[in-house]
């Protein structure tokens, strides 16, 4: 049976035993129960067609579907249960439709809270983000294209060279994070201008991003040490307690390995493109 306990976020599908409110919104496609179950079983979990105390997940549907044929009390049923044994201090965790296409693909999702009306009825809502504070909204890629010089004498074609290198690293970046179903991000307002944050669970991880082309290998690599470094010390001072993890992401495998070891000493995760390992 998976740990009862929740850190805000469900991680895998393995070892949850799943329960289906309704017919599924999975990638934009509606997929009844019986077909989400069998996704869920593909991943290791265990289906089960009604709620009991055995049911770890329960993924929110929609229940106009017309294989449910007592829509109000299918959905008041099953939450309210969800509900109390969460009080009962047996947590289930609850996702939607887009959590749950996040956990088939290998992701994580995050468990939402349940609010419970006056009528007894209970409904699913998304909990505050934690990481709000940190993290901004979606990051989005800057359009790195030609400039016209006009008089000017000074060669820059180096300079376009290393922000493209430097756009095309955050891309590759940004699409391995979403494989895993991380969204990454920008940073909140106010708080330091790191180039990537990703969130894991409690766990807030903020990158700096350098690329090695058309400059010295040692210095940009010294330089994303230092601001990586900065930028969590200022964010640990400000949010004491906070598990946020320093991450130096570079353009490709530095030729010096020395920089690995470096690194790992003063407590940076140092990754590449395009595999990113370690993250």
């Amino acid at each position: 049976m998976a740990d009862r306990q929740c850190g805000g976020t469900v991680q895998r599908l393995k070892g949850q035993t799943v329960c289906f409110t309704g017919r599924v919104l999975v990638d934009g496609e509606w997929t009844v129960r019986e077909h989400c179950a069998k996704k869920a079983q593909q991943h290791g979990a265990i289906p089960k067609t009604d709620f009991s105390k055995k049911v770890t997940l329960v993924v929110y549907g929609d229940l106009a579907s017309k294989v449910v044929t007592d829509n109000r009390r299918a959905y008041s049923s099953t939450l309210v249960n969800a509900e109390a044994q969460r009080r009962q201090g047996l947590h289930v965790c609850v996702v939607d439709g887009d959590g749950f296409s996040k956990l088939v693909k290998g992701g994580s999702a995050p468990c939402l809270e349940l609010r419970k009306a006056s009528t007894g009825h209970v409904r699913p809502v998304a909990a505050p983000k934690a990481d709000a504070d940190l993290l901004g909204g979606p990051l989005r890629l800057k359009r790195v294209g030609p400039r016209v010089y006009g008089d000017m004498t000074l060669d820059l074609s180096a300079l376009d060279r290393a922000k493209a290198a430097h756009e095309s690293t955050v891309g590759a970046l940004i699409a391995h994070l979403s494989r895993q179903g991380v969204e990454a991000q920008t940073h909140a307002p106010g708080a330091p201008e790191f180039d990537a944050g990703w969130s894991r669970g409690a766990d807030v991880f903020v990158a700096e991003v350098k690329s090695l082309t058309g400059a010295r290998e040692d210095q940009q690599i010294r330089l994303g040490i230092g601001q990586v470094l900065d930028y969590t010390h200022q964010l640990r001072s400000a949010h004491r307690g906070r598990r946020i993890h320093p991450v130096l992401v570079l353009e490709k495998r530095p030729s010096d390995g020395r920089w690995v070891a470096l690194a790992r000493g003063v407590g940076i995760r140092l990754t590449w493109a395009p595999g990113f390992t370690g993250l």
